[in-house]
C-alpha cells in the first residue's frame, strides 16, 4: 500500500527526486573522501613535520567540505518541495474523494475517522518522503561507500565491521518488529480520541443540560488514557533503539582500537588508516543508525498509508453516469417507480416497493412514526442513496442517468439538520445561487420569515455566521436555510421537516408565502406535524417503509388507519371530524 501510494503521488516529482538522489551521492562521496584525507594528513604530513603537506591537503578538504555542504542543502531543498507537494496533492485526492462520497459511504468511515486520515495520516506520510529524502537516501551510500573505503584502509579489520553490522541489524530488526502493531493501534485510538472530541464539542449544550460533564470528562479520559498507554508502548521501544545503536557503536569502537594497536604494534597498519578506519566504522553505523530512524517512521507511515488507499479505493455507490443525459425539459415531475432501499447486510429493507408520482404545481406530503424511511425517501431524488431496487425518475428520466449537474440544478433542498457554513448571511444564501443580487437575497429571506432579525444585525446580510451557524437559534438557523433554497428557484423543492423548530404562526406565514413562489414547482415535504401537510394535494403516509396511504387529508382520515391514527394524536377531536 506504501509503496503504491508514493509512485502515485509522487510521480510529479520524479525530475527533483532524481535531483536528490545525484545531490546526496555527491555529498556523501565527498564526507566519504574526508577521512581519507585526514589519514594522509596524520601519515604523511604530521609523522614527517611536513607542514607545506598538511596545508595543501588541509585546503583540499576544506573544498570537498564546501561541495558536501552545498549539496547537502541542494538536495534537502529539492527533497523538502517534493514531501510538501505530496501531502498537498494526497491531501486533495483524499479530499476529492470523500466529496465524491455519498451518505452510506460517509456513514461507513465516520467523519472522525476521515478528518485523521486527511490530516494526521497524510502527515506521518509526508513525513516519511522528507526524511527519505533527507536521511534514507545518503544511508546506503554511505553504508557501502563507508565499507569499501574501510577495506582501502586495512582488511584485517573487515570481521569487525560485519560482526557491529549484524549485531546491530537483528537488534533493531526485533524492536521493529514490536513497533508494528502498536502503530496500527495508535492511529484507531486516535480516531476514537477524535470521535469523542468531536461528540463533546458538537453535543456541548446536552452535556450541560443533563449535567453530564464528569461522565464525558471520564468517557474522554478512557479515550486519552489508551491512546497515551499505546504512545508510551511505542515511546519505550523507541527510546531502546537508540541506546542501542549507541551501545553497539561504542563497543565497536573500542574494539576498532584495541585490535588496531595490535595491528599496529606488529607494523600491519598505520596510525592514519587506524583514525581513518575508525571514522569510516562510525559513519557504517551512523547511516545504520539514519536507517533505524527510518524504520521506526516506516510501520507508522505503512499503516497510515493502509487507511489512506482504503479511502482513495472506495467507490461511491452512486455513480454518475457514462453516458449522462443532459438536455431535458425541465417540468419538475417527480416518479418513483417500485423503489425500495436497503442499507448493505441489513436484514430489512429501510423502503420497500415506493410508487407515487409527483408534479409542478402540487404538494406532495411524506409522512409517518420515527423510523418509518421518511428523510430516506426524500433523499432518493437528489441521490443523496441510489436506489437498491425500483426507479426514481425525475422529468421523465431515471436519476442515475441523468447529469449530477442537470439534476442537482432542478433541486432546492433544506434538510433536516439546518446546516450553514462558516463566512456571512450573504456567503451562506449565495450557496444556492452564486450570482444573486442583494435584493433577490432580500426577497428570499422574507418570503423564508427571515428578513427582520437579519435586518436587526448591525451587519445585515453581512453578519457573521459561526461554523454550523450556532450563533444563530434553531428556528434562524432553519429559516435562513429554506431562503438559501429559495434564491435558487428551482423546479423541485425538497423540505426535509424543515418546518420543525417554528411556531405555528410563523410556519403558516412561511407556508403562505411560499405558496406563490412555488405554484409552478414541485413540492415534496417531510413533515411530523399534521398542521404543516393539512392542505397539501396529496399525502404519502409511510408505515416500516411502506405506503399504507395516498390522497388528500380528507380521504385519508376515512381511508387509512395508519394517518387516522396520526392525526387523532395531534389535533383535538373535533378538529379531527
Amino acid at each position: 500500500m506504501l509503496i503504491a501510494l508514493l509512485r502515485t503521488y509522487l510521480k510529479p516529482y520524479k525530475a527533483a527526486l532524481v535531483a536528490v538522489v545525484i545531490l546526496q551521492f555527491l555529498g556523501t562521496i565527498a564526507a566519504l573522501y574526508l577521512p581519507t584525507l585526514n589519514a594522509d594528513i596524520i601519515d604523511n604530513g604530521v609523522a614527517k613535520g611536513d607542514t607545506t603537506y598538511i596545508l595543501q591537503v588541509g585546503a583540499v578538504m576544506l573544498g570537498i567540505t564546501f561541495v558536501q555542504v552545498a549539496c547537502t542543502i541542494a538536495a534537502v531543498w529539492f527533497g523538502a518541495r517534493s514531501a510538501m507537494g505530496f501531502g498537498r496533492d494526497t491531501r486533495a485526492a483524499v479530499f476529492h474523494r470523500v466529496g465524491s462520497f455519498s451518505a452510506r459511504e460517509v456513514t461507513h468511515f465516520g467523519a472522525p475517522s476521515l478528518i485523521t486520515r486527511t490530516t494526521n495520516d497524510v502527515q506521518q506520510v509526508q513525513m516519511l518522503v522528507l526524511l527519505t529524502c533527507t536521511l534514507m537516501v545518503a544511508a546506503p551510500i554511505m553504508c557501502v561507500g563507508g565499507i569499501v573505503m574501510a577495506l582501502k584502509q586495512d582488511v584485517g579489520l573487515a570481521w569487525l565491521i560485519a560482526l557491529s553490522v549484524t549485531v546491530l541489524v537483528v537488534a533493531i530488526g526485533l524492536i521493529v518488529s514490536r513497533m508494528i502493531p502498536q502503530f496500527r493501534r495508535m492511529q484507531k485510538r486516535i480516531d476514537n480520541v477524535n470521535l469523542v472530541l468531536r461528540e463533546q464539542i458538537t453535543g456541548i449544550r446536552v452535556v450541560r443540560a443533563f449535567v453530564r460533564e464528569p461522565v464525558e470528562r471520564e468517557r474522554f479520559g478512557v479515550a486519552n488514557a489508551e491512546l497515551t498507554d499505546t504512545a508510551l508502548r511505542v515511546g519505550r521501544l523507541m527510546a531502546l533503539m537508540f541506546p542501542t545503536v549507541m551501545l553497539v557503536m561504542n563497543v565497536s569502537s573500542v574494539a576498532v582500537l584495541w585490535f588496531g594497536s595490535l595491528r599496529i604494534d606488529a607494523g600491519q597498519m598505520q596510525i592514519g588508516s587506524l583514525t581513518a578506519f575508525l571514522s569510516y566504522l562510525v559513519q557504517i553505523l551512523m547511516s545504520i543508525m539514519m536507517a533505524t530512524f527510518m524504520l521506526v517512521l516506516v510501520p507508522r507511515a505503512a499503516v497510515c498509508a493502509e487507511r489512506l488507499t482504503e479511502v482513495l479505493e472506495t467507490d461511491s455507490t452512486v455513480v454518475p453516469s457514462s453516458d449522462p443525459v443532459t438536455d431535458v425539459p425541465v417540468t419538475g415531475r417527480v416518479e418513483m417507480r417500485g423503489a425500495s432501499f436497503r442499507y448493505p447486510g441489513a436484514e430489512d429493507p429501510v423502503l420497500q416497493d415506493i410508487s407515487f408520482t409527483a408534479v409542478a404545481g402540487r404538494t406532495t406530503a411524506i409522512i409517518g412514526s420515527t423510523g418509518s424511511g421518511k428523510t430516506t425517501l426524500l433523499s432518493l431524488v437528489p441521490r443523496l442513496f441510489d436506489a437498491t431496487e425500483g426507479s426514481v425518475l425525475v422529468d421523465g428520466v431515471d436519476v442515475r442517468d441523468l447529469a449530477p449537474e442537470a439534476l442537482h440544478a432542478r433541486i432546492g433542498l433544506v434538510p433536516q439538520k439546518a446546516y450553514l457554513f462558516s463566512g456571512t448571511v450573504a456567503s451562506n444564501l449565495r450557496y444556492g445561487k452564486e450570482d444573486a443580487t442583494d435584493d433577490e437575497l432580500w426577497e428570499a429571506l422574507r418570503i423564508a420569515q427571515a428578513d427582520d432579525f437579519v435586518r436587526a444585525l448591525a451587519e445585515g446580510l453581512e453578519a457573521p455566521v459561526a461554523q454550523g451557524g450556532t450563533n444563530f437559534s434553531g428556528g434562524q438557523r432553519q429559516r435562513l436555510a429554506i431562503a438559501r433554497a429559495v434564491v435558487r428557484r428551482p423546479s423541485i423543492y425538497l423540505f426535509d421537516d424543515s418546518f420543525s423548530a417554528l411556531d405555528l404562526g410563523t410556519d403558516a406565514r412561511l407556508r403562505a408565502a411560499l405558496r406563490p413562489i412555488t405554484r409552478e414547482s414541485t413540492v415534496l415535504v417531510v413533515a411530523q406535524r399534521v398542521s404543516t401537510i393539512v392542505d397539501a394535494d396529496q399525502i404519502v403516509v409511510l408505515d416500516e417503509g411502506r405506503i399504507v396511504g395516498l390522497g388528500t387529508h380528507d380521504e385519508l382520515l376515512s381511508d387509512c388507519p395508519t394517518y387516522a391514527e396520526i392525526v387523532e394524536s395531534q389535533l383535538p377531536a373535533g378538529a379531527v371530524a
